[in-house]
């Protein structure tokens, strides 16, 4: 039996085989620990990140109740679409890294959606 890091790893790189940002359209990257949940946008051509979000940021650190649940994602989902689409950003490509798009994958990426990405 595989175990659930093995797994994972797997499923990051069979998804990374296939998902690249480029200028025109980024990677959006997400990461998610017991206790908090981060984003980011990277332009993978260049190897730097244009906007990144996540429950530690100061808009978002004074909030009651759990970092790691699906409505502290849908909040980062928000808060990352609105420093997106300052540095001029609008489309990009969804990176789940490994995780199943469900739960506070899927919130973060409707939270996104919502603060007018698109993916």
């Amino acid at each position: 039996m595989i175990g659930k890091k093995i797994g994972k790893s797997r499923r990051h790189d069979r998804i990374r085989k296939k998902v690249s940002g480029i200028g025109e359209r980024p990677r959006l990257c997400v990461y998610r620990s017991l206790n908090n949940v981060y984003a980011q946008i990277i332009d993978d051509t260049k190897g730097a990140t244009l906007a990144a979000a996540s429950t530690l940021d100061k808009d978002l650190r004074g909030e009651d109740g759990h970092k790691g649940n699906i409505a502290a994602a849908k909040k980062v989902g928000i808060l990352l679409a609105k420093k997106a689409t300052a540095a001029g950003i609008k489309q990009v490509v969804f990176d789940r890294s490994g995780y199943r798009y469900h739960g506070s994958i899927k919130a973060l990426a409707e939270g996104s959606r919502e603060g007018g990405l698109e993916f």
